[in-house]
């Protein structure tokens, strides 16, 4: 009996509240009263965010026969108590007041039997404030300046008219459209970034508070800001290395590129630019817009092979496609000498090349002296002297040697 008596205690205030609702609002709460203690009245929250400028409350008896009388009274501050007349209803089974304004609000309802009864409610309507504007931008930030703020509710205290506080707190989130950097963007008000849009945006905030009602606020932002950004093709490879820079930067003006070899240009796409000592490179590219912003990227690295050269000892010149040609194995070489003899000291063949000449050279293809004449197969000779765009040169016991021909 005593567990069955707790779950009567804790089902009546509930109850009692189910008998006045507002279906359209966006929330509720209950009532805390510093004097009148056990008893919850309903609190209704109608955001004017959702349209609303006033609100509404349905009635039903929560004991009696119907039909009922339902008698609406206002809270009356000066007065302090439900005394402001407001409309009835009678013989009905049900009642909905409309067009309510912010306030406390009473039913009394009757029966033809004796039933009486009152039912309690406050209502108000919550509209939380945005606002949002910029504060500051220079080249390298943009300052944003937000308020949010939420309206303070007081219901009374029916025993003496005593101010009550209803309970209400808000948060808020920056973010703009298309996305863009905002740092802290729900713990920061006013957020300063320090990686400013690039395209043209709109700011906006929203705030929201504890009813779920939200506002919001936004400004369009027009970006003056810059980026350093190019492309390079290829990064690496033998001397002399022909690069390609292709300019992807935004709101350049005026362009100094820095190639990293003492070379510098002014325009905005500087082509093909040649590296002929083997080493790494550092590439820097400063811009700088109509507006005096200025940005830059520096690019690591680009590599230059150092030289290098290895010698092939056998060659097959048979014409399957495969080691048909004696060609030197090399990297950077500026220049290259290369003679071959035949056992009894008949030069067979020689090559002297640099630039473009080596680029083209594809070695020895087995014929004498570049004649239709085949050379025999066998042993033959060859002296090779080479210098690398790094000033190393390649001559010496190590670049004199015997070669092997088959067919």
């Amino acid at each position: 009996m005593r567990y069955n008596l707790i779950l009567i205690a804790l089902f009546i205030p509930l109850t009692g509240m189910a008998q006045l609702s507002a279906p359209l609002a966006n929330a509720v709460r209950l009532t805390s009263y510093p004097v009148t203690t056990g008893r919850s009245d309903p609190v209704f929250i109608f955001c004017r965010s959702s349209g609303f400028t006033s609100g509404s409350v349905q009635a039903s008896s929560p004991g009696g026969t119907a039909p009922f009388n339902f008698s609406w009274y206002g809270w009356n501050n000066s007065q302090g108590s439900f005394s402001d007349s407001l409309k009835t209803d009678v013989s009905v089974p049900g009642s909905t007041a409309t067009n309510l304004g912010e306030g406390g609000y009473r039913v009394h309802i009757t029966d033809g039997s004796g039933y009486d009864t009152s039912l309690y409610a406050w209502v108000f309507i919550d509209g939380p404030y945005a606002n949002a504007r910029l504060q500051n931008f220079t080249c390298e930030y943009v300052a944003l300046n937000g308020t949010a703020a939420v309206d303070t509710f007081y219901y009374y205290e029916p025993a003496n008219g005593t101010k009550v506080k209803l309970k209400n707190g808000y948060t808020f989130l920056w973010s703009s459209d298309p996305s863009s950097a905002i740092p802290y963007p729900g713990i920061y008000i006013d957020p300063v970034t320090f990686s400013p849009p690039l395209e043209d945006v709109v700011y906006k905030l929203q705030v929201a508070d504890s009813f779920q009602c939200s506002s919001e606020s936004s400004f369009p932002y027009t970006s003056i800001h810059v980026k350093a950004d190019f492309q390079v093709d290829p990064n690496e490879g033998q001397a002399p290395l022909k690069v390609s820079f292709t300019d992807k930067s935004i709101r350049g003006e005026t362009y100094k590129w820095e190639f990293g070899d003492d070379s510098i240009s002014y325009l905005k796409d500087p082509g093909i630019h040649t590296y002929y000592r083997p080493g790494e490179y550092s590439i820097k590219l400063t811009i700088e817009s109509n507006l005096h912003c200025v940005d830059s990227l520096r690019y690591n690295k680009i590599t230059v092979d150092k030289s290098e050269m290895s010698i092939p000892n056998v060659f097959t010149p048979d014409g399957d496609g495969l080691n048909d040609y004696f060609v030197v194995e090399a990297k950077s070489l500026r220049s290259i000498n290369v003679e071959i003899y035949s056992r009894s000291g008949l030069r067979v063949y020689s090559f002297s090349g640099q630039g473009e000449a080596l680029a083209d050279w594809k070695g020895w293809d087995g014929n004498v002296n570049n004649s239709s004449i085949k050379a025999a197969p066998g042993v033959y000779y060859y002296i090779i002297r080479a210098v690398g765009w790094d000033d190393v040169v390649y001559d010496g016991k190590a670049y004199r040697g015997f070669l092997y021909l088959y067919r």
